[in-house]
């Protein structure tokens, strides 16, 4: 039986942080503008404006500001990006069968078996549209039959547009692009590439399969399958874990304010390495409470999308002061992480995270060699040096239940239908 066409949408935010800010402050509209650190910092996102002098993301601010004196820089409010990244996918959730979250902006949709009952492209079309009338962002997507050819294309329909690639058109489509325009082909391999004479995926595909694989390995035949638009990946479920989640039931009741908050500290530090070795983030923490009488509290907030324990700690610490009855010992404490997405990378563009991040990565290599609470913040130690009952680590699966207690523009290029939006340019 012959497997069937297969519709897979890539939805991505158009200039993401820039359009947020631009909402925020509509004065910014228009005007070449920075998001990011402003003295040490990199550029984590710029407006079109910006680019016009050379600018792009993950440049050095100070670079940034000497190709525009006058490009305006804002700080960045990590917090609005994670409500509207929040706000779009609660809106993809509702409507399609099944999504991808790939980062905070950046969404993939498998429509396959969609078309016995709609038009997919219609859909993906009308789709945006309710994205774009709730929101006011502007968001590009393309239509087609794998992950790579929609995330290529998608690339091609900004800014604010919208591309349909045909299933069996996908050679034709990629072959006048530049071969750069493959997902994982960095500057290096572009380089190396160009020394072959290949520049565009035309010229890739006409390479013979040996010839890729002598100069770039096993990496060659997969060069070779993407230039011929040949991509197997599948969507993964946007919730493929709820939760990571830990608890520790003391032997004796507590009311020491010192242990806890060392014991609350050892617990939130523990999930965060659980979150950072999925390559996750977490928008919502929670902390629990039982008391000698088994009566059981919990009490959870919203963050912005975060792995790193610092912030966590400072979260679960307020929700801790604002649950517990002080005074009245505590039988068992427990702190999860729920909104898991894979945005590691983004949720920290805004401060000087390259050597925090390597801090952490540092840290966690010795956890991976040394066991979990070979290193423990000094606030976690008091807590190491108690007995308890049991502590139990868990991680939810999306099939688990949470047990708490208590009007467009239209052109075309050759057979490939492209619309383009009109409001805010994206990235």
């Amino acid at each position: 039986m012959a497997e069937p066409q297969r519709y897979i949408a890539h939805f991505d935010l158009d200039s993401f942080f820039v359009s947020v800010e631009c909402l925020n402050d509509p004065s910014l509209k228009g005007k070449p503008v920075l998001v990011g650190g402003r003295e040490r910092g990199v550029v984590a996102a710029c407006s079109y404006e910006a680019r016009k002098y050379g600018i792009h993301s993950a440049m050095p601010m100070k670079t940034a500001m000497r190709l525009c004196p006058q490009a305006i820089v804002v700080g960045g409010t990590r917090g609005e990006y994670s409500r509207y990244s929040r706000w779009v996918t609660e809106i993809i959730a509702a409507k399609a069968p099944l999504f991808e979250k790939a980062s905070i902006d950046e969404f993939y949709l498998d429509l396959t078996g969609m078309e016995r009952f709609y038009d997919p492209y219609q859909w993906t079309i009308d789709l945006r549209e309710e994205i774009i009338a709730a929101t006011k962002l502007p968001i590009s997507f393309a239509l087609a039959s794998n992950k790579m050819i929609s995330k290529i294309a998608t690339q091609e329909a900004k800014p604010n547009g919208y591309i349909h690639v045909p299933a069996g058109m996908e050679q034709e489509f990629l072959a006048p692009l530049k071969v750069n325009k493959i997902p994982g082909v960095g500057e290096h391999t572009y380089q190396a590439m160009q020394e072959l004479g290949i520049v565009t995926i035309r010229d890739l595909s006409a390479q013979p399969i040996e010839l890729l694989e002598r100069h770039f390995g096993k990496y060659g035949a997969e060069l070779w399958s993407k230039a011929r638009g040949i991509h197997n990946s599948e969507v993964v479920p946007y919730h493929e874990a709820k939760s990571i989640s830990t608890e520790n039931t003391f032997e004796e009741n507590k009311t020491d304010m010192d242990f806890l908050m060392a014991e609350l500290v050892r617990m939130t530090e523990r999930v965060a390495y659980e979150l950072r070795q999925d390559n996750k983030t977490a928008g919502c923490v929670a902390v629990k409470i039982r008391y000698p009488d088994f009566e059981t509290t919990s009490r959870q907030m919203t963050i912005p999308y975060t792995f790193y324990d610092d912030e966590l700690i400072a979260k679960a610490k307020e929700l801790f002061h604002q649950l517990w009855r002080r005074g009245q010992p505590i039988r068992l404490m427990g702190v999860r992480l729920s909104e898991l997405t894979s945005e590691a990378i983004q949720t920290n563009l805004f401060e000087d995270t390259g050597k925090k991040t390597q801090l952490y990565k540092a840290i966690d290599d010795v956890k991976g060699r040394f066991g979990k609470d070979a290193v423990v913040k000094a606030g976690g130690q008091k807590a190491e040096g108690e007995r308890s009952a049991g502590t139990r680590t868990k991680v939810k699966g999306p099939n688990e239940e949470e047990r708490g207690e208590a009007a467009p523009t239209k052109f075309s290029t050759s057979k490939f239908i492209r619309k383009s939006g009109q409001g805010e340019k994206g990235e």
